[in-house]
């Protein structure tokens, strides 16, 4: 039997961290090929397998991830595969060699870079011969085994196990990455992840890259599931990557790792390592951890905090949604998309409120039945471009039960996890009268759907749609309805639903709140969802004038319309002025604002933001 089989037979392996991030610490930028640095700049790779040695790996991974014909084309290197292959196990095994330990070798092989078919135009006989290209070299230079590592399709990694079995005798591992969702970026699930590798003659399965270390041992737990009887290679990132100031940064520890290298080995991975964002710190700690009984009775005690909080580490809580739970006062502001193509000023008046301090952007669908971008689209660029946080409007008109759930995924593949449902504006009153108007869920019903569908896992018809989603759901809320027993059955529907937050149509009383929440609380007992109140700021007498006379379910109190008037030219000023009193009176009932701009005047919004502020 080979000897790391042999080895895994009687042990958990210990495999190294990460090479690239390492490299890239050390002022190599992306943009260079880091496998030729094995002929470029030895000393570099061979100090980091050094260090990883030092530090406790049983098993160090060569320098040759991207090290295949299509690869090294990019930057000129085609013609120089088995060379740089040939000198990744050299260096790996010099350094082993001089540190008088004995450790193994595992030729490193990764993705090609090209889509093969049916997805791309590479066909499966030009990707087995690249990969035996590459894998014959690592083999005849010395390599103990070959790992064939972050793959996301299944069709390329099958290609990449047959070339490893035609080409040498040495034992396959076969790892797989996957995204937030538990899923192949082709959308392959963890457990037909399992068996296909099984299926095509690896001789260890393994997931790796992804997330943390939380994520990787709930993909593995089902891998195991689907393939009892194989064995397993686990490495995960240092947690989901973040950039700050231009350095791509890792958040997981070396001491979060150590606890995980114990789960890791209890759920049946006989390696264990890390991937990007790892360092020597954390192989050394997972080392310790691994021969510590003390870290096993931690271990013991622990696991069942670990296994619950999996889902909540991987996928955690909005900052919006923990800004309203810690009960501290919320500013949301919201948004129309542009109507054509453009998104310079949205983002330009994004930033201003950003900068101001809104905590979220909200973003409108279509108000008024108007044709605009799609909302999706919008919150997207702001949350990547601006970097603040999105509240989707998701209206239940005009969507049927098939697109509602579509347009859910497609909202949590983007990253939108704040939510708005709401009936949404009739198409007649917009710029295609004609256009279909009918619905299959009402409100209520579709935050039913999310907060005990989707964030539980499954479909409207009971199906697993994968990992669950992590949606944080607001409902609409008049304070000043014209029929108070309706709007508070509505209420209570929401609430039961699963409603996390409300908010509320323009208010220019704040003693508005107060009484609904009084006559609901007779009927249905105290209130516990944040309310964010709807703060529309008057920029003229005239302005006033028609919300009060022509838009239903808004009242200003004459007093403020007079103080409005009195002000003639500085209208905008007494509007804001008007706003931030508002904002200071709820504040002993409300758990925030819903700052709505008038005719773009995002600049007022942002005095009005800056005012409350201050008063905070």
């Amino acid at each position: 039997m080979n000897k790391f089989l042999d080895l895994l037979e009687n042990q958990t392996l210990l495999a190294d961290g990460a090479m690239g991030t390492m490299l890239h610490a050390r002022g190599v930028g992306f943009d260079k090929c880091f496998d030729e640095l094995n002929l470029t700049n030895p000393s570099a790779v061979a100090e980091i397998h050094r260090e990883y040695i030092e530090a406790g790996a049983q098993l160090i991974i060569t320098n040759t991830f991207g090290a295949n014909r299509f690869k090294l084309t990019k930057h000129g290197l085609q013609e120089d595969v088995r060379e740089i292959n040939a000198k990744g196990v050299e260096l790996a095994k010099r350094v082993i060699a001089a540190s008088f330990k004995d450790v193994l070798v595992a030729g490193d092989v990764g993705p090609l870079g090209v889509r093969i078919a049916p997805f791309g135009r590479v066909q499966p006989e030009e990707a087995r011969e690249a990969f035996a290209e590459q894998i014959q070299a690592l083999s005849e230079a010395g390599a103990d085994l070959i790992v064939i590592e972050t793959f996301s399709d299944l069709y390329e990694i099958r290609e990449a196990i047959k070339a490893a079995k035609q080409t040498c005798d040495l034992p396959v591992v076969a790892s797989v990455t996957f995204t937030r969702d538990d899923r192949t970026l082709l959308g392959d699930e963890p457990m037909k992840v399992a068996r296909t590798l099984r299926d095509a003659g690896a001789d260890v399965l393994g997931v790796n890259c992804s997330g943390g270390p939380a994520q990787l041992l709930r993909i593995l737990k089902q891998m195991k599931q689907a393939a009892p009887e194989s064995k397993f290679w686990v490495k995960p990132n240092a947690g989901w990557p973040e950039q700050v100031g231009g350095r791509i940064m890792y958040p997981a520890d070396a001491d979060y790792f150590g606890d995980y290298a114990l789960s890791f080995r209890e759920a049946g991975a006989c390696v264990v390592g890390g991937c990007c964002g790892t360092t020597p710190q954390h192989i050394a700690v997972m080392k310790k951890a691994l021969e510590s009984s003390t870290y096993t009775s931690t271990l013991i005690l622990t696991s069942e905090v670990f296994e619950t909080s999996e889902v909540s580490e991987t996928e955690p809580p909005t900052q919006f949604a923990q800004k309203l739970g810690r009960g501290e006062f919320a500013i949301s502001v919201e948004m129309d998309p542009p109507r054509g193509l453009s998104t310079h000023k949205l983002l330009a008046g994004a930033s201003l409120l950003a900068d101001a301090g809104a905590d979220v952007i909200n973003v409108a669908d279509s108000p008024m039945a108007r044709m605009r971008m799609s909302a999706w689209a919008v919150c997207d660029v702001v949350q990547r471009k601006v970097g603040v946080e999105s509240t989707l409007h998701f209206p239940t008109r005009g969507r049927n039960l098939l697109r509602v759930q579509g347009d859910l995924l497609a909202a949590h593949a983007l990253g939108i996890r704040n939510i708005f449902v709401v009936m949404g504006d009739p198409t007649s009153i917009g710029d295609y009268p004609e256009a279909m108007d009918n619905y299959d869920l009402v409100p209520s019903g579709l935050i039913k759907l999310i907060k005990q569908g989707f964030n539980e896992g499954v479909d409207h018809s009971g199906t697993s749609i994968g990992q669950p989603t992590n949606f944080f759901v607001g409902a609409a809320l008049n304070l000043c309805p014209p029929d108070v027993d309706n709007e508070i059955k509505n209420l209570h529907r929401k609430v039961k639903a699963g409603a996390d937050f409300f908010l509320t149509q323009p208010i220019y009383r704040a003693g508005d709140g107060p009484k609904l929440l009084e006559a609901y609380e007779a009927k249905h007992g105290k209130m516990d969802k944040p309310i964010l109140v709807g703060i529309l700021p008057l920029v003229s007498a005239k302005h006033a004038s028609f919300l009060h006379n022509e838009v239903p379910g808004i009242f200003i109190p004459e007093e403020t319309r007079k103080r409005v008037e009195a002000a003639g030219d500085e209208g905008v000023k007494a509007g804001v002025e008007i706003a931030v009193e508002l904002v200071e009176q709820v504040k002993p009932w409300a758990g925030g604002v819903y700052v709505m701009p008038q005719f773009h005047k995002y600049d007022m919004v942002a005095e009005i933001i800056e005012a409350v502020k201050v008063k905070t």
